[in-house]
């Protein structure tokens, strides 16, 4: 019996790395505004050096309460994860107060313990 061979579907294949940025909670909440964070990082994501000059080496896009960005160059985590920060201080108005959501029942659980 002979195994048959199976193929890769055909399309165009993007390169690089896909990053997500998942904002459901604060967007479900009505406390954030995902066009301006979308805004924000293609104004400040660097490419060669130049911000904003995002070109065919990165994409940005939004779903609903997500944002991907696809990159071909050097873009990490780490440079999305200290964008979307200076985004929030910058969006940030000192006579408000942040809100966390904690599971309360967990904590109960061990203090019983």
């Amino acid at each position: 019996m002979s195994r048959g061979s199976t193929t890769a579907p055909k399309g165009k294949k993007k390169g690089g790395v896909a990053f997500t940025i998942d904002c459901s909670k604060p967007v479900d909440d009505k406390i954030m505004d995902i066009a301006l964070l979308e805004k924000f990082l293609q104004q400040r994501i660097k490419v060669g050096g130049k911000a904003g000059a995002l070109g065919d080496s990165v994409s940005i896009t939004r779903d609903k309460s997500k944002i991907t960005v696809t990159s071909n160059s050097n873009i990490n985590d780490v440079y999305l994860k200290y964008l979307t920060k200076k985004y929030l201080k910058k969006h940030n108005d000192r006579n408000l107060y942040g809100l966390r959501y904690f599971n309360i029942a967990e904590n109960e659980a061990e203090e019983e313990d």
